[in-house]
């Protein structure tokens, strides 16, 4: 691991002034915000990530889960990933949040694990992992060997000639699905950005995977509420039942009036470089009786983009039967 400096951020303000000094937000900043360490540290010990100075935030006030605006709730960007998965009013408003966030790592990375850090998770890619090899998304301009390489893991959806790395959050997909707002403070002041636009697909630059430039810091994640009578399911697919990322999953939140759906919305994990949401898959299901035939039709619809690579095309037919069951365990949920 590298030599670096750890110093700790007295406020917010101080926060952001130390690391807007780096260069950039993204891969291969020279500044790090650490909270949870869960996943910095990894990299770290890997020489994939090199910082100079870590910026130690938990002495901030960014910690609660407290009722947002509207019915709607407020989780603070240091709340640790098993307080959210058992916090009371998640369990009860936003069921699927907390299904999402328990299915994921361990219940000992859970405890240290903070919203924000997982908000910005890295990708489990080989090869960005291993600096033997070439990565875009590390260095750019050097390559993919995912592409024609190991990439059984990798994305079908939101993929690029420039990268197939897939995004490995669990929490991230529920969040995509409760249309979560990021709220962001930084040198320019203070903004909010819908999950949906927090990510930036791979494109020519896979480098840069989020909308934060440098000081930017992470506050708080708002979930709007819901419709009354609204259910909500998450179903992760693996190749074991703990501590593995996912090959398929879906959250899904819905609502039935008179036997029909008016009120949908779906994400993707494990196929996509981004949070998958899956518009395609909503419009599908709107007005439609919940049956398994409307359901399948709404997967059929969902992964109808996707480009498969070398060993990851048995995705297609998973991610499609993943949605379809997640869809029948919300709708028959009393």
């Amino acid at each position: 691991m590298h030599p670096f400096e750890l110093i700790a951020a007295a406020s917010v303000p101080d926060a952001v002034k130390a690391q807007a000094s780096s260069s950039t937000a993204q891969q291969g900043a020279s500044v790090r915000f650490i909270a949870g360490g869960t996943n910095l540290v990894d990299y770290m010990k890997l020489n994939v990530e090199t910082p100079r100075q870590l910026v130690d935030i938990n002495g901030l006030s960014l910690g609660r889960v407290e009722p947002g605006s509207n019915g709607g709730l407020k989780i603070g960007a240091l709340a640790r990933n098993t307080d959210v998965a058992n916090h009371d009013a998640v369990k009860s408003q936003f069921p699927v949040l907390s299904q999402a966030i328990l299915s994921g790592a361990s219940t000992q990375l859970r405890n240290m694990a903070s919203t924000a850090g997982n908000l910005l998770q890295k990708t489990r890619c080989v090869y960005f992992r291993d600096t033997a090899y070439a990565c875009n998304k590390r260095e750019p301009g050097s390559g993919c060997p995912a592409i024609g390489g190991h990439n059984r893991m990798l994305a079908i959806l939101g993929a690029s000639d420039h990268c197939i790395a897939t995004n490995p959050s669990d929490q991230n997909v529920a969040l995509t699905a409760l249309e979560a707002v990021i709220h962001i403070t930084g040198p320019k002041g203070d903004r909010t950005v819908p999950i949906q636009q927090f990510y930036l697909l791979p494109g020519t630059t896979p480098n840069r995977e989020t909308v934060l430039e440098p000081g930017d810091l992470v506050t708080h994640v708002s979930i709007p509420a819901l419709p009354a009578g609204t259910k909500s399911y998450y179903l992760k697919l693996r190749d074991r039942a703990s501590y593995e990322f996912a090959l398929a999953s879906a959250a899904v939140v819905v609502k039935q009036t008179n036997g029909k759906i008016d009120f949908i919305r779906v994400a993707l994990g494990g196929v996509g470089t981004v949070p998958w949401r899956s518009h395609e898959a909503e419009r599908a299901l709107m007005g439609k009786e919940a049956t398994p035939a409307s359901f399948r039709s709404a997967a059929e619809a969902a992964l109808r983009g996707a480009r498969p690579q070398s060993q990851n095309g048995f995705k297609i037919e998973l991610a499609k039967r993943c949605l379809t069951h997640a869809l029948t365990q919300a709708t028959a949920q009393a």
